[in-house]
C-alpha cells in the first residue's frame, strides 16, 4: 500500500493546506496569550508520504536528536498527531516559552514541561480548529515527550499497521524574533485519510457554495 493510493486533488491539498494554516494561525494564537508575545506559525506545504518517506524526508534535513511531543486523536477521523523539533530549536522553543534568562540547566529542568505544554497548545488548536471548520469534533490524548531520530519516530508501535500514512508537514516559527524550525505530522491509517478526504470535498463544496449565493 503506497501513498499514492489516497493521493489529493490539486484542490484537495490546497483545501487541506487552508485548514492547516488556519489551525496553526489559531494555535499560533493562543500560544501568544501564553507567554504574551508575537508568534508567527506558516504551513508552506502539506505532503502524504509512507513512514519510511517520512523517517528518510526528516533524516535528510535534520542531523541532530529531534524531540518529539505526540497526542492520539478520535473521532470523524483518527491517528497521531506528532509536533517535532530537531533537538536544539526545541530548547530554543523552551527559552522563548520560558523566559531568556534562563541557564542551560533550568532550561533542561523545565524542557519536557515546557515542551508538553506548547505541543499541546498547538495540536491540540490546530485539530480542533480544522475539525470545526470541518463541521466534526475530535478528542485529544494527553500530549507525551519522546526523543529519537526518525526510524525510531516514526516506527509502529504495538499494533499500529506499518501501511499508515503520513501527512506531513513543514512549519515555520517565529517566535521572539528567533527562527524556530518544526514539523506536524498525522499519523494515519487509510480508513482515516479516505474519511478525512470525504470531509475535505464537503468542506470545499461549502466554500464554493457559500461564494455562489
Amino acid at each position: 500500500m503506497t501513498a499514492a493510493t489516497v493521493d489529493l486533488t490539486e484542490l484537495q491539498r490546497d483545501a487541506f493546506t487552508e485548514l492547516v494554516n488556519i489551525g496553526v494561525s489559531k494555535a499560533a494564537a493562543s500560544l501568544r496569550k501564553m507567554i504574551g508575545v508575537q508568534v508567527l506559525l506558516s504551513v508552506p506545504a502539506v505532503e502524504i508520504v509512507s513512514r519510511a518517506q517520512a523517517a528518510r524526508m526528516i533524516g535528510e534535513r535534520e542531523a541532530s536528536e529531534l524531540v518529539v511531543i505526540q497526542q492520539d486523536f478520535t473521532g470523524a477521523f483518527a491517528g497521531r498527531a506528532l509536533l517535532i523539533f530537531p533537538q536544539e530549536n526545541g530548547r530554543e522553543l523552551v527559552r522563548a516559552v520560558a523566559g531568556e534568562e534562563l541557564s542551560a540547566d533550568e532550561v533542561a529542568e523545565l524542557e519536557d514541561e515546557a515542551l508538553t505544554e506548547t505541543g499541546n497548545v498547538i495540536l491540540n488548536g490546530c485539530l480542533a480548529t480544522m475539525a470545526n471548520l470541518l463541521q466534526r469534533t475530535l478528542t485529544m490524548s494527553l500530549p507525551e515527550v519522546m526523543r529519537g531520530d526518525g526510524p525510531r519516530i516514526f516506527r509502529p508501535v504495538g499494533e499500529e499497521g506499518t501501511d499508515s500514512l503520513v501527512l506531513f508537514l513543514y512549519i515555520n516559527f517565529a517566535v521572539r524574533e528567533r527562527d524556530i524550525r518544526g514539523y506536524i505530522a498525522m499519523l494515519m491509517d487509510l480508513p482515516s485519510l479516505e474519511s478525512l478526504k470525504v470531509l475535505i470535498d464537503e468542506f470545499v463544496e461549502r466554500a464554493i457554495g457559500e461564494t455562489e449565493s
